[in-house]
């Protein structure tokens, strides 16, 4: 582990001592959100980002040293491992320089200098390399073996060149010198594939496409990668080939001769043959990665905003998740989600029962004490809307438009149908959009991240890596926010620090049998869950109307001691210290410093005193859309909408109008100034002002802009 610290504490910018600690606690078991929150003394307050980084490091270095002993043993095994090279391979630092050395002594399956060598034509491949004034045809004839199948002077140089382009290609220097110019200087040129036209007309403009590839931005790259894929377009990456021949023949011409002219022809093949393909597929993969990271970035940022939307809270709702033909499915949750009834109405064509369907509505928000109404912004979802803002309530009812997007997968899924085994997906789907409202994150850590329906070309990237960062990011979301040990699902609790779906399910099944958690010790006694699991998890379990209210707070148990001596100083409990702003003024945490607990620690302390429990996501904020705008069709050029933002890429941010086909607000069309990246003038579902610039009503295409708005 030492090793690593100092490589590791320069590629981010910290000192030695913060990533030796934090590796020391990564080693321990602990989780990334724990760090960050509950040892900052111990590691200088990194942050959640940069823990991640120290982490994904390692990992990267320890891959690197395993495949290190993997080249140095199958070396060793050839008898080919000198002191030198021992040296050389155990200082290079990376990937690419590890195999650079390794391809010299890599086994070889049947090349073509493998068969010349096996037909005994490397001491002539080594006269012609010393490119020294010779016969050409005496020399080569001397090599002629009819046995061994070179029966000509041109078999016995073909040969030897073969073995002179292998030599070329193997030089550690020359690949540096190459593979510096293809990060450098390549273009990436596409082709339309024959026939392909029709097929391929949403890749159009790749059909015939150039531009330098370093300078090519991500979502670029990605699309002319999947049509590719799809063979609609090849795609040629390299820099000119002059330039190429060039770097390499100031490397090994050494004169003008017949020899230095078979050694030319050598390096030409050595380009076109072996060199070129392998640097393209070493760019292709830079660029693929370089664009993954991007892409999973953007991913990874919307889908914590999505995870942080506002959440309503817990309010008795009616969700329905609108339809024309098979109607409207309707149903009544209590405040903590409990499906209560459901039913189907069918206000809309071909039915057209919309009398019945208000009557209907008015009924059920009656009889369930309906305190808010939540609409899938799906098919007939703007004309539910619309129905539902007619009716007259005998109080006040919120109506909430809410983004679908995975709730079908959701109703589809193991998990629903083990919650729900009596009902239908179309039931269970419309239980998730109404849970949706009251608390987003706990209901969307329910589904695959990857259905959700924000992100670029999530599924052209590399799906370990994806995984991984969502991973990451659904846990940092679920351990900010706090869980509420005696409401939350097994599927919410096992994201929590320190838990696993084992853990979780133990943490339901001892809730059924025992009745609601009184104070966070008790989960102690939850089998499977130990000493080091209750450290991890326990200042993110909250304990709502516990006798101690740091139960429900984020002041972990390790440090109610420190309250309980804040409140002894001034001869008062800890929940008057909660109470009262005044009696925390009298408090200076400097004298609380002990070699364990730092200000950082305690600072947070006051911050949880001052507001327990504290929900870091932003209020709940109401939203309507043009009432006159329904339809793409109602879209006017220089219309200006209030709209939502639902998606964010590399390119710009969509926004729905609501017309069921969001518009693209183009990056040059976010803000009078230069944006480079979307995610830091927008945020995900944010309510925003928009102009329709351009309506393409056939290919179902609206170009927005936010300037000047």
């Amino acid at each position: 582990m030492e090793k690593y610290i100092k490589q590791i504490a320069e590629a981010i910018n910290v000192n030695l001592n913060q990533v030796a600690k934090t590796l020391e606690l990564l080693k321990e078991g602990a989780t990334v959100p724990f760090i960050s929150r509950y040892r900052k003394e111990v590691t200088g307050a990194l942050d959640e980002v940069e823990i991640a980084s120290i982490r994904d490091l390692q990992e990267k270095l320890l891959e690197i040293d395993k495949r290190r002993e993997a080249i140095l043993k199958a070396i060793d095994e050839q008898e080919k491992l000198t002191a030198d090279l021992e040296k050389q391979i155990n200082q290079a630092t990376s990937m690419t320089e590890l195999e650079d050395i390794y391809l010299p002594y890599k086994q070889k399956r049947k090349t073509k200098a493998v068969v010349a060598r096996e037909k005994g034509l490397e001491p002539l491949a080594k006269t012609l390399m010393s490119q020294q004034f010779i016969d050409l045809d005496s020399t080569a004839k001397k090599y002629i073996d009819n046995a061994k199948k070179v029966n000509t002077v041109e078999d016995a140089l073909s040969g030897a060149r073969d073995i002179i382009a292998e030599w070329v290609n193997e030089n550690q220097r020359i690949r540096k010198r190459i593979r510096n110019l293809f990060f450098r200087q390549s273009m990436i040129k596409t082709k339309l594939s024959k026939g392909k036209e029709e097929e391929g007309q949403k890749y159009r403009d790749y059909f015939a496409w150039e531009e330098k590839a370093m300078q090519a931005p991500s979502h670029r790259i990605l699309a002319m990668l999947r049509a590719e894929r799809e063979k609609i377009i090849s795609i040629n990456i390299s820099p000119t080939k002059e330039d190429a021949i060039k770097i390499i023949e100031q490397e090994f011409i050494k004169a003008d001769n017949d020899a230095a002219e078979q050694v030319s022809i050598a390096i030409e093949d050595a380009y076109k043959r072996l060199l070129q393909p392998s640097m393209e597929n070493e760019i292709r993969a830079d660029l693929k990665e370089k664009a993954d990271e991007k892409a999973i970035g953007i991913f990874v940022e919307n889908l914590r905003q999505l995870l942080m939307s506002a959440p309503l809270g817990q309010k008795n709702i009616l969700a329905l998740d609108p339809g024309f033909r098979s109607g409207c499915k309707v149903v009544c949750l209590d405040k903590q989600g409990k499906l209560l009834h459901n039913e189907t109405i069918y206000p809309h064509a071909p039915q057209r029962k919309t009398k019945e369907a208000i009557s209907k509505i008015k009924s059920l928000v009656s009889a369930y004490q309906i305190e808010a109404i939540a609409v899938g912004n799906g098919t007939a979802g703007r004309e539910t809307e619309d129905m539902i803002r007619r009716i007259r309530f005998d109080k006040d009812i919120l109506a909430i438009m809410v983004n679908e997007s995975g709730a079908s997968i959701y109703s589809a899924s193991k998990l629903a149908r083990e919650e729900f085994p009596e009902y239908d997906v179309t039931v269970r789907g419309t239980v998730s959009i109404g849970r949706r409202l009251m608390d987003p994150l706990a209901e969307l850590v329910k589904i695959d991240p990857k259905s959700i329906g924000v992100g670029q070309y999530q599924h052209d990237v590399n799906q370990k890596e994806l995984q991984k960062s969502l991973d990451d990011t659904v846990v940092s979301c679920v351990n900010a926010v706090g869980v509420d040990v005696n409401t939350a699902s097994k599927e919410l609790l096992q994201y929590v620090s320190g838990f696993n779906t084992s853990i979780a399910a133990n943490i339901i099944n001892y809730r059924d049998e025992n009745g609601a958690f009184k104070k966070r010790k008790e989960l102690t006694k939850v089998p499977r869950l130990g000493a080091k699991a209750f450290e991890q998890a326990a200042g993110f379990m909250r304990i709502l109307n516990a006798k101690n209210p740091l139960e429900n707070s984020a002041v972990h148990p390790e440090s109610y001691y420190i309250v309980e001596k804040m409140a002894k100083s001034l001869d008062v409990k800890s929940d008057d210290l909660m109470n009262d702003a005044d009696l925390r003024k009298q408090i200076n945490i400097s004298d609380y410093v002990t070699a364990e607990v730092g200000l950082p620690t305690l600072e947070d302390i006051m911050l949880e005193l001052e507001k327990p429990g504290r929900d870091p996501r932003e209020k709940f904020g109401f939203f309507e859309f043009d009432k006159n705008v329904q339809k793409i069709k109602d879209l006017i050029i220089g219309m200006e909408l209030p709209g939502i933002v639902t998606n964010i890429t590399a390119f710009g941010a969509f926004v729905d109008v609501g017309v069921h086909q969001d518009g693209l607000v183009h990056v040059s069309q976010l803000a009078d100034e230069y944006v480079s990246d979307p995610n830091e003038f927008v945020k995900l579902n944010q309510k925003v002002k928009v102009k329709v610039l351009e309506v393409d009503v056939e290919r179902k295409r609206i170009s927005l802009s936010m300037k000047g708005l």
